[in-house]
């Protein structure tokens, strides 16, 4: 497995060994011990996954507190644009993005820290899309910040009548308007 760092302190990305041969492949899609040497420590204790068609865009989406969730992030089919926005109060890169293809030939996976709203964005006709969460989903702590915010200034590698984004994500308030209790911590 090699660990690529992002420029965004906690971000990484992960690119697994696949084995590959005529009758398909094999790969570790988690493995503790590996993990934790890459710095990613805390158990994950929920799995998610979603699907959705070509031009969605789902987020930017977080918790706060300490109902806050790092994710361990893949796309099982298909292929997305994964980003992740930095939250926290005191980082370098406070308000920077960073985006990454994920997609079922990579087979890469982003680790996204507590402190980052996240989101993707589906290229493929269709995505499943999967992740891994430190914590369990609190719908009273969910916040959303507008993917299209021009401060943040996302390319979500779509053209724009390619879009299809739900009334609750376009009616989010704007990074700077938007609720966050992160502070980085080194």
């Amino acid at each position: 497995m090699n660990i690529v760092q992002t420029g965004i302190p906690g971000l990484v990305v992960i690119e697994p060994r696949v084995f590959k041969d005529d009758r398909g492949y094999f790969f570790e899609t988690f493995h503790k011990e590996r993990y934790r040497e890459a710095g990613i420590i805390k158990p994950f204790i929920q799995d998610n996954e979603s699907r959705s068609t070509k031009g969605v865009v789902r987020g930017l989406h977080y918790q706060l507190g300490d109902a806050a969730q790092a994710k361990l992030v893949r796309v099982v089919q298909g292929a997305v644009y994964d980003v992740a926005v930095d939250l926290r109060k005191g980082s370098p890169t406070f308000g920077k993005w960073f985006g990454v293809q994920l997609d079922e030939n990579n087979k890469k996976q982003l680790y996204v820290p507590r402190g980052f709203a996240h989101g993707f964005s589906v290229l493929s006709d269709t995505a499943i899309f999967t992740y891994k969460c430190d914590n369990l989903y609190n719908p009273a702590t969910e916040r959303s910040i507008n993917p299209f915010d021009k401060t943040i200034g996302i390319n979500w590698l779509l053209g724009e009548s390619e879009k299809i984004v739900s009334e609750k994500d376009l009616a989010a308030p704007v990074f700077a308007d938007a609720e966050m209790n992160f502070v980085y911590e080194q």
